[in-house]
């Protein structure tokens, strides 16, 4: 089931191109030359202003025809540890790396095109795993997380129209003796590019896997040159092979010779599929073969039966950004699940608007009771098996409890757990649970429960209030009456963004830290409370369909 995509990605994506490089960032047609009119400057403050035209751009600075940003002071990086000549090439790699997911001011130094290759159209096929990094992304992502950066005033005034990779050779070549006779200006800016891709390939046997790196060029003669000279003084020397606008780095030249032909990963029928299923690829992503990761692993040895769920299984992930929020999206395909569940989907937004926080998971009751002999198995194997033997013996000798049934009835087809924002102040929150189970049982085996735990010293009096298909149990009773007559949460902006697909997903989170900001920011400096309030919401959805399952976290700002 397809993540969902952010606003501002409604392209097609049936023309097998996972990265989604050639459908809408690539121009189908060139426009007639139109008179000058001058452009309109985006302002986030909801207005538009009129900026003069552009004066061309000055050595070391980016071609930037809508730059996002203005003279702002660059960045300051801490010292970074020395590196062994040995990874003098990887540093440079690591530090775009770190400007991508460190710093605002990455983004004020690129066009807004975000079009070109990208690394799995240079990476070869049969890559074990695959990730990247895109700090030349679509327009959309690039607006979104200036929009989000501006909103902290950590990153609000980072923007630069400098090269911001120079800054962060220098914080990592500062006092390090392995960067003493590289020159940036000379020696990397003429060739690096924006994007970075690494896999992980099969080698020799499990425990010695191969890799390569695909790292975008502008000029593959000086990236020849430029990364033979960082390899200088190592006793190996990297292998470099170029392929399209890609140089392809491994250990040998005959492993970069091998890994820059063939056919490539953007070609393969997995991972295109895997990736047009996930959506939007957003600034970095990443995918793998979870059947083939794990026989490299030893888990064949370790748990065949384990192997055997995973051997034809996939995983693919992205980070991506909208104005309003960051989401970490991902998904899982053809992973063989050893007891089956029929999931319904969860009821937040049945809940009070009032909620602060919210768990939802469907399916617990039915998986507790295909799966027991699993469970029992899996205690036994951690060495616990006796004794969770004797406790299930004595919960149905001294209180009738009868394991599994029992706790499958109580968590029913779904279970609903909530706190209200209203009392968070008080000696005891509202909090509760909602089952999605037969009243009447459940409410027998609850009296079980508080019967046990009174013998074992711990007495439990919970609030109850049935309704229809649905036992209610809460901190108090008139929250129990609150949770039991249902609530409007669904129809508030910040959970239908929160949670999306929140109608269909089989598991659901949300946390209005709106709500509850007033717990946390007390004693903190005006900077640490200015940032943190920026914080709105955090929500988490998804849901499975046969050996399919997806994933969606997202982080809301104000």
């Amino acid at each position: 089931m397809p993540a969902e995509n952010p606003p501002g990605f409604p392209y097609d994506i049936s023309g097998g191109d996972p990265d989604r490089t050639i459908n809408y960032r690539t121009p189908q047609q060139q426009p007639q030359p139109q008179p000058h009119v001058e452009p309109t400057r985006i302002d986030f403050g909801g207005t538009q202003q009129m900026y003069a035209p552009q004066q061309p751009p000055q050595p070391g600075q980016w071609r930037q025809p809508e730059e996002l940003g203005y003279d702002l002071p660059p960045v300051v990086h801490a010292p970074v540890q020395k590196r062994g000549p040995k990874g003098a090439i990887i540093a440079v790699i690591v530090a775009v790396v770190v400007g991508l997911v460190g710093a605002g001011g990455v983004w004020a130094f690129s066009a807004l095109s975000g079009g070109g290759a990208q690394p799995a159209e240079a990476l070869p096929a049969g890559a074990l795993a695959y990730a990247r990094i895109d700090l030349d992304p679509a327009a959309n992502q690039k607006l979104a997380l200036f929009s989000i950066a501006r909103k902290f005033t950590v990153t609000q005034d980072a923007f630069s129209g400098d090269d911001p990779r120079e800054a962060f050779f220098k914080a990592i070549s500062s006092d390090n003796e392995s960067f003493k006779d590289i020159n940036y200006a000379t020696d990397i800016e003429p060739w690096l590019g924006d994007r970075i891709g690494f896999a992980v390939m099969p080698g020799k046997d499990a425990n010695q896997p191969g890799f390569a790196l695909a790292i975008q060029v502008k000029d593959a003669d000086a990236a020849r040159a430029g990364i033979a000279k960082l390899d200088a003084g190592s006793d190996t020397k990297t292998g470099v092979a170029i392929r399209g606008d890609y140089a392809i780095v491994s250990t040998t030249q005959a492993e970069a010779d091998k890994y820059a032909t063939g056919p490539t990963l953007a070609e393969s029928a997995n991972f295109s599929a895997d990736m047009e299923a996930l959506g939007e690829p957003g600034v970095l992503s990443f995918w793998g073969d979870l059947g083939q990761l794990a026989a490299m692993g030893g888990a064949a040895v370790a748990d065949p039966a384990l192997t055997d769920q995973l051997k034809n299984g996939r995983f693919a992930g992205a980070l991506r950004f909208d104005g309003s929020y960051a989401e970490l999206a991902a998904i899982t395909r053809g992973v063989q699940s050893p007891v089956t569940v029929q999931t319904s989907p969860v009821k937040l937004g049945e809940l009070p608007d009032t909620t602060a926080g919210a768990l939802a998971i469907s399916g617990l009751g039915e998986g507790v009771k295909n799966g027991w002999d699993q469970i029992l198995k899996s205690v036994e194997s951690t060495g616990g098996g006796a004794q969770f033997s004797q406790f299930v013996t004595q919960a149905q000798q001294q209180f009738g409890l009868n394991l599994p049934d029992d706790l499958a009835t109580l968590l029913g087809d779904s279970i609903t757990v909530a706190i209200d924002s209203q009392g968070l102040d008080g000696n005891m929150p509202n909090a509760g649970a909602v089952l999605a189970t037969d009243p009447a049982k459940a409410g027998e085996v609850l009296t079980k429960v508080e019967q046990a735990l009174a013998v074992a010293g711990a007495p439990l009096q919970l609030a109850k209030a049935p309704g229809d298909g649905k036992l209610v149990v809460a901190t108090n009773q008139d929250y129990a009456n609150k949770l039991a007559a249902g609530g409007t949460l669904a129809d508030s902006e910040t959970f239908q963004t929160a949670v999306p697909n929140a109608d269909t997903a089989g598991f659901g989170l949300f946390v209005d830290l709106d709500k509850i900001e007033n717990l946390y920011l007390q004693g903190m400096s005006n900077e640490d409370k200015a940032n943190l309030q920026v914080l709105r919401a955090v929500g988490m959805s998804g849901g499975t369909s046969g050996s399919d399952a997806n994933f969606s976290l997202r982080v809301l700002f104000n």
